[in-house]
């Protein structure tokens, strides 16, 4: 294999100016992490039922997904958890070799399975289905002095939270807070004053507030002489607390109704209260970012701000945002501080080369061997589907050192010979690696067995 590149010296810089083509475009492709991903797979669903207790939906909900869940392709065990505030996790961790994407396609055919039977509730607000991160990329938080928590929380899951769910890299926007509901508070001594129900309560709002199709006018086919066609427009839902207040529980004979307001407190509010933010003690509203699975931690980071900066020419008056959270700056200056240890690294062998070796020649031969080697090793992780983190890029300083080692023994061997035996450099170099290949494969091999653990 030596004989080879050196007799073609034009092939083996083409050869290396390949590597280095590959190795930048690696970098430029790779993701960002602190650390690298070594979980399995794992696809998460989220149920949540309104009013619910924890036992309750675990019996009504998540049990019945997790029952239909067994015998997945791949699925190496699950969890669940559910809270008092009507929300349900369940957890489907896959083997290591298992497709993420085809995961989470086979556990959504799955969930189509057993949608029926979950509680109407649960089927209108939905099962959400997603394989992001579980730990926050950044929390991003928003406060206002002309809004409530309640308005804020409102306009930023109608307008911010889908588009920052659309940034690139973002697995999931996890808003601390709830869009605006219709709120009604019952009294329980007047339902009983009333001999009235929750179940009835809730089928006359559900009965009365709903959107119909009330059809058209001179739709075909028409009478003759039919000259227009007219489509009605019906209200069907009501939008104002004095609108549900009129909603009708009970009618009897005599003209005597019962009605929504005579029961109940109503109001415009949050749909749930289970969440609240503080920032600086203030009243805030918080948005966590979670970063997808194969994710880049640095320019997710970038491009969610960079999207919420573009929103903020279209906030209301009064709202602003911070993030003072933010795990990729950490994750940015530990990448910063090991290329600066591969930096120093790399001029503190050519200085000790330069002292100990005497020639300027034989100090620009690793000078120009470790950056292709390590945009070679760029490429290699790369293609094997790994991340530039802490770990890799330390272990991008221990080949520096590998690299250089051999470079050192193939050097002072050609030189050995040239000085003992006069032949000129090509033929000098093609002796010397007869000589010590066994030699530089066994150095490397002893020097790798050492850092792989």
């Amino acid at each position: 294999m030596a004989q080879f590149f050196i007799d073609r010296p034009i092939f083996a810089w083409v050869i290396a100016i390949f590597i280095s083509i590959a190795g930048i475009v690696g970098i430029q492709n790779l993701p960002v992490s602190q650390y690298p991903s070594v979980a399995a797979p794992t696809i998460n669903l989220t149920a949540t039922y309104p009013g619910s207790s924890a036992q309750v939906m675990e019996d009504s909900v998540l049990a019945v997904i997790e029952r239909n869940m067994n015998g997945l392709e791949g699925l190496d065990y699950m969890t669940t958890s559910a809270d008092s505030s009507g929300r349900g996790t369940v957890s489907l961790t896959f083997t290591p070799e298992t497709n993420e994407d085809m995961a989470q396609v086979n556990v959504q055919n799955k969930l189509s399975e057993v949608t029926s039977a979950l509680p109407s509730i649960v089927q209108q607000n939905g099962v959400r289905v997603t394989k992001s991160r579980s730990n926050f990329l950044l929390m991003l938080t928003f406060t206002s002095d002309t809004m409530g928590t309640e308005a804020v929380a409102d306009y930023l899951e109608r307008n911010v939270r889908s588009e920052l769910q659309r940034v690139p890299g973002v697995g999931e926007a996890r808003l601390f807070g709830a869009e605006r509901a219709m709120r009604v508070w019952l009294d329980p001594q007047k339902l009983k004053s009333y001999d009235l129900s929750i179940a009835e309560v809730n089928a006359a709002i559900s009965g009365q507030n709903m959107q119909i199709s009330a059809g058209s006018v001179g739709a075909l086919p028409a009478v003759p002489g039919q000259a227009m066609e007219a489509t009605i427009i019906a209200q069907g839902q009501v939008s104002t607390p004095e609108e549900f207040g009129e909603l009708v529980l009970r009618s009897r004979r005599d003209g005597a109704n019962v009605y929504l307001k005579d029961v109940a407190r109503i109001e415009i509010g949050a749909q749930s209260y289970t969440a609240s933010a503080r920032l600086n003690g203030n009243p805030s509203t918080g948005m966590a970012i979670m970063l997808s699975n194969k994710g880049n931690a640095l320019a997710t980071a970038t491009a969610v701000k960079a999207k919420v900066r573009e929103l903020e020419r279209f906030f209301p008056q009064g709202l602003k945002w911070a993030s003072p959270y933010d795990t990729s700056l950490f994750v940015g200056l530990s990448i910063n501080e090991v290329v600066h240890t591969l930096f120093e690294a790399m001029v503190l062998v050519f200085i000790v080369m330069l002292v100990f070796l005497q020639n300027i020649r034989y100090t620009l031969i690793p000078a120009v061997v470790v950056p292709i080697s390590l945009l070679g090793a760029f490429a290699g992780i790369w293609y094997l589907g790994m991340s530039i983190n802490v770990l890799t890029m330390f272990a991008m300083v221990l080949v520096i050192g590998i690299v250089v080692d051999d470079a050192i023994v193939v050097v002072e061997n050609v030189e050995r010979i040239m000085d003992e035996e006069g032949l000129p450099p090509r033929e000098a170099t093609k002796k010397a690696m007869g000589q010590i290949s066994g030699a530089v494969v066994g150095i490397t091999a002893v020097l790798v067995s050492v850092f792989i653990p």
